[in-house]
C-alpha cells in the first residue's frame, strides 16, 4: 500500500446530519440530497432527523445510516445529537425550531470544535411578494430540490439527475389480486387528499374529473378522505345504471392502506392524477406519468413533480391566485374559483 493510500485510511470520515422534520412531500423532496451525499462523499456517515411519525417510510432508505426522531422533547433530541459530534449539519427545514436545535447541538458555539451548519434558502421574501403582490417574476425558476442541493454543496456534491427516491418494503407491496376484479388488469390512481382544503377539489369537481377519465380508478388518501371517496363510489354505481356508456368504475382505497402500500398502488397505476400533496411527490419518485392539479397554490412556488413526466391542471385566469404559499381551510374570497372553475380540456386525448 502506498503512503498516500495508507494516510487516507487514517483520515477521519465525515459525519453529516440532515434535518427535515415534516411533512411527507417535503421529506421526499430531500431524497436527492441524501443520495448525493451518500454516493459522492467518500466514507460519509449520514444521519437524518425527522419526526417519529415519518419513520414508516424513511427507515427503508438505504442511503441513511442512522435516523433520529423528534418526539416530545427537543432537549432530549439535542442531547442525543450532540453526542454524535457531527462535522456538518444540513438544515433543510430552516425554521425557529431547527435553529434552536442547531444551537443546542453546538453549531454556533464559540468554544472548541463545532459542526458547520448550512441551511437552504426558503425564499420567504420572494414568496411574500408573489403571494401578496402577485409578482410572479419574484420567484426564481428553481425547484425546491435544487435549493436543497445548494445547501449541501459545501460537501462537494452535484445533482445526479436521478430524481426522487421512495423505497417500498417487500411486506407493503400490494398484490393486485386483492383489488376488485375490474381493477386487476389496469387502473388510474387519483390521490384525492391534500393537507389543506384549498388544495383539494370539491366533490362535484372530483366527480366531473372521474367521469372525464372514464376508466377504472383507484382513489387514494387517508381515513379523512374516505367519506368523499365513498360518495364518489356511490355516484358512479348509480350513474352506470342509467348511463351505459359510462366506464368509470371506482375503488375507494382511502384509509385502507398505509403510506407504503398506497405508494405500491401508485407504482402499479397506468397514470396518476393528484392534488398538490405528498402522494404527488411519491408518484414523481416512482417515475409515473402525472396530471398535477393545483388550487390556491401554484407550481411557481417550486414544488411541482420533480424529474418525471407531468401535466399541470390549474386556473390561470384569477387575480387572487396564489392566495397562500401553503393553503387554507376554506377559500378567503368565498368563491373557490381556483378549483370550481377548473377545466379538464387537456384530457380529451386521454
Amino acid at each position: 500500500m502506498s503512503f498516500y493510500l495508507y494516510a487516507a485510511t487514517l483520515l477521519p470520515m465525515p459525519k453529516v446530519l440532515i434535518i427535515r422534520f415534516s411533512s411527507i412531500g417535503d421529506i421526499i423532496l430531500t431524497t436527492p440530497v441524501i443520495r448525493a451525499i451518500k454516493q459522492q462523499v467518500k466514507g460519509v456517515a449520514l444521519h437524518y432527523c425527522t419526526k417519529k411519525s415519518y419513520a414508516g417510510f424513511m427507515q427503508h432508505n438505504p442511503y441513511i445510516d442512522k435516523l433520529y426522531y423528534l418526539e416530545d422533547n427537543l432537549n432530549d433530541l439535542a442531547t442525543q445529537l450532540r453526542a454524535e459530534k457531527y462535522d456538518y449539519i444540513i438544515d433543510l427545514h430552516n425554521n425557529l425550531r431547527t435553529l434552536r436545535l442547531k444551537f443546542m447541538i453546538g453549531a454556533y458555539s464559540w468554544l472548541g470544535e463545532k459542526p458547520e451548519a448550512y441551511s437552504f434558502n426558503k425564499l420567504n421574501i420572494e414568496k411574500w411578494l408573489y403571494v401578496n403582490w402577485k409578482k410572479a417574476d419574484a420567484m426564481p425558476p428553481v425547484h425546491i430540490v435544487d435549493r436543497y442541493m445548494d445547501a449541501a454543496k459545501v460537501l462537494g456534491i452535484v445533482t445526479d439527475n436521478q430524481g426522487l427516491d421512495f423505497f417500498i418494503p417487500e411486506k407493503d407491496k400490494v398484490i393486485l389480486s386483492v383489488l376488485p376484479l375490474t381493477h386487476q388488469q389496469s387502473y388510474v390512481a387519483y390521490a384525492i387528499g391534500g393537507q389543506h382544503a384549498t388544495k383539494q377539489m370539491p366533490l362535484h369537481k372530483i366527480i366531473e374529473l372521474c367521469e372525464k377519465i372514464n376508466t377504472n380508478i383507484v382513489l387514494l388518501g387517508d381515513k379523512n378522505d374516505a367519506i368523499i371517496g365513498e360518495k364518489v363510489f356511490l355516484h358512479f354505481e348509480n350513474l352506470r345504471k342509467n348511463k351505459p356508456n359510462c366506464q368509470t368504475t371506482i375503488y375507494n382505497a382511502c384509509g385502507q392502506y398505509n403510506l407504503n402500500q398506497s405508494a405500491s398502488l401508485l407504482q402499479q397505476a397506468h397514470t396518476v392524477f393528484t392534488h398538490d400533496t405528498g402522494l404527488m411527490h411519491i408518484a414523481a419518485a416512482l417515475k409515473k406519468n402525472i396530471y398535477s392539479i393545483w388550487g390556491n397554490t401554484t407550481p411557481l412556488l417550486g414544488m411541482y413533480p420533480y424529474q418525471t413526466n407531468y401535466k399541470v391542471i390549474e386556473n390561470n385566469n384569477l387575480s387572487c391566485r396564489p392566495c397562500s404559499k401553503i393553503g387554507f381551510d376554506k377559500c378567503p374570497k368565498g368563491h373557490f374559483k381556483c378549483m370550481n372553475d377548473l377545466r379538464f380540456d387537456e384530457l380529451d386525448a386521454f
